[in-house]
């Protein structure tokens, strides 16, 4: 067996031990000081007396330095690049040879001032054809407007003869409609006068026929009157025979119903059967029915006699109304006579009034088939002065429209001719050369590039934990990769993330007079923001604690080792700003590695080694 893997796997173990279970006992050891009482009993016993006494080990050193907390201004530093403000590719709007001499890159051009001259060709012609046709088309438009003119003069006497002729129709309406209304009264007078000869000569036919009528009534009412005193007569000889029914069927129940007594009696002795009680049972009930039928009998016996009486009395009175009826036909008679002779008369003078209706009718629809006649014939003669009107308008907007189009031609080809002239759109700096003396160039084609350098924006990306920091208008500065700085404002912060960075983008703007930032340079950009209060501290002092958290180590009072979590505001060349301290610290500059919190130390202050 190997004794040396095994001896070194030991002497591992127990370093691992004590660097990470009982780290402060290994560094007091290694920094020859003593651990407390608890630290020396849970070391081993070999390592608790080989420990030295306390008053025997010397103290680490450290150096260390005393900063004093300043006011520094809290910018948001951060790298970008210069930006154009503007830059443009100015572009041809026609097709044409370029005619003039191009212009170099590099070269300023001010605002409106020619890049590319393209050739004119046949537009020349063009302008003067156009302007021929506009001057062609202006001169149709009077004449057109004199057409409308003598048509519109026309119209007001057509309309004043139509209001005229419209005037005369509803008086010869008036005059028909009443001449109508008279032949439907004449009419109805007649059909009323010639009615009331038939109904006259009716009523004497009724009144005639109603004599013969009223005698035979009387003759059939005097016939009824012994008829009647016979049924009475029968009546009451019917009325004994109905009471000598009554009294037999009374005494055939007093006789059944003993019969049913006695029956009933021997069949509760026993000496009748059931068969003999039943009978009597059913002949008393008969008994009891024909009792009934007799009583019925006398009572229609009694009703018959009344009704008898009745229709005596009936008759007397009928004979009584037929000779009154007599009387009153013979006057009907007389009275129809005399109407008959009343109707014939207004017969003939209703037939007069109907020939005199029916002529003015005539007459009236005469005198109205004239009226219509002037209204239609003034209607057509204002149609006509209408039309004319229309036709003199329609050809005044022909006119118009042909003005229009020429003048819209006219338009096209002097915009085309501007369009031959590509002018800078603002003042700045050629980045290309202009296109080339004698090249073609299309439409849309590219005659120069234009870049603004002045003023210059520097573009950058703040991250989103300072972008609320960063507002419009603040100052702001900005170092170039030469050296050279400049001030500026904040002109723009985007309110958009770049979904990859989820950065915001922020420009600032910077006078540039002389032109000497160039376009995409490097830039190192820091932006004003609320002032904290700072120590500028070694970037070599920063270190870490167990949890992970970025701080600083210092010296006490009492000379013992304190960490203190910082938080970090800029990071320049001589340092870096840190915040969240107190106003006045000693900071540990070299051996913060090699302490812990709480060790013992002593400082050699780097103001006493200078």
């Amino acid at each position: 067996m190997r004794i040396l893997p095994v001896a070194t796997a030991i002497v591992v173990t127990g370093l691992l031990y004590m660097v990470v279970i009982e780290r402060d006992t290994f560094d007091a050891l290694v920094s020859g000081t003593a651990p407390d009482g608890d630290v020396a009993d849970s070391l081993p016993a070999g390592a608790a007396a080989a420990a030295p006494a306390t008053e025997d080990v010397p103290l680490t050193r450290v150096m260390a330095m005393v900063s004093q907390a300043r006011e520094v201004d809290s910018a948001v530093v951060l790298r970008g690049e210069t930006v154009a403000s503007r830059q443009v590719d100015v572009r041809a709007e026609t097709a044409g040879k370029v005619v003039n001499e191009p212009l170099r890159r590099g070269a300023k051009v001010a605002e409106g001032e020619l890049l590319c001259e393209i050739d004119p060709g046949t537009r020349g012609t063009s302008l003067q054809e156009a302007q021929a046709r506009l001057a062609e088309a202006k001169a149709r438009l009077p004449e057109a407007r004199a057409r409308l003119s003598e048509a519109q003069a026309q119209e007001p006497a057509a309309r004043a003869a139509i209001l005229e002729a419209e005037a005369n129709v509803p008086a010869a309406e008036a005059s028909l409609a009443q001449a109508r209304a008279n032949v439907p009264a004449a009419e109805a007078s007649l059909l009323e006068a010639e009615a009331r000869e038939p109904e006259a000569e009716a009523r004497l036919a009724e009144a005639k026929a109603m004599v013969p009528a009223a005698q035979a009534a009387l003759a059939q009412a005097e016939a009824n009157v012994p008829a009647a005193e016979a049924a009475l007569a029968q009546a009451l000889a019917g009325q004994p025979e109905a009471e000598a029914r009554l009294k037999e069927a009374q005494a055939r129940v007093r006789e059944a119903e003993i019969s049913l007594n006695a029956n009933s009696k021997l069949n509760k002795s026993g000496f009748a059967g059931e068969i003999a009680l039943a009978s009597a049972q059913a002949a008393f009930e008969s008994a009891k029915a024909g009792e009934q039928a007799a009583l019925a009998g006398v009572k229609g016996a009694e009703a018959a006699i009344e009704q008898a009486r009745g229709n005596i009395e009936g008759a007397k009175a009928q004979v009584q109304s037929a000779r009154s009826q007599i009387e009153s036909a013979r006057a009907a008679v007389l009275s129809a006579e005399s109407q008959i002779q009343n109707a014939k008369a207004g017969v003939e003078s209703a037939r007069s009034n109907i020939e005199s209706a029916r002529a003015a009718v005539e007459s009236a629809k005469s005198r109205l088939e004239g009226a219509r006649a002037a209204v239609s014939s003034a209607k057509a003669a204002l149609e006509g002065a209408t039309a004319g009107i229309e036709s003199a308008k329609a050809g005044e907007e022909n006119a118009q429209s042909g003005i229009q189009s020429a003048e819209a031609a006219l338009a096209t080809v002097n915009k085309d001719i501007q369009r031959l002239s590509i002018h800078a759109p603002f003042a700045g700096v050629l980045e290309s050369d202009t296109a080339e003396l004698g090249s073609l160039l299309q439409t849309g084609g590219t005659c120069a590039t234009v870049i603004q350098l002045d003023p210059i924006k520097i573009a950058g990306y703040v991250p989103e934990q300072d972008v609320s920091r960063v507002h419009l208008g603040a100052r702001a500065g900005a170092r170039l990769v030469d050296g050279r700085e400049m001030m500026g404002d904040v002109t723009f912060v985007s309110r958009s993330a770049d979904p990859t960075t989820r950065t915001f983008l922020v420009e600032l703007t910077i006078a540039n007079a002389d032109l000497s930032i160039r376009d995409g340079q490097t830039a190192e950009i820091a932006i004003e923001a609320d002032g904290a209060s700072a120590h500028l501290i070694p970037q070599s002092s920063l270190t870490l604690d167990d949890e992970g958290v970025l701080g600083i180590r210092t010296v006490d009072e009492t000379n013992h080792v304190r960490f203190a979590p910082v938080k970090l505001i800029r990071d320049t060349r001589d340092g870096v700003w840190l915040s969240g301290l107190p106003d006045k610290i000693n900071v540990i500059t070299v051996g913060q590695e090699y302490v812990t919190d709480g060790i013992p130390v002593e400082a050699v202050f780097e103001e006493v080694v200078q």
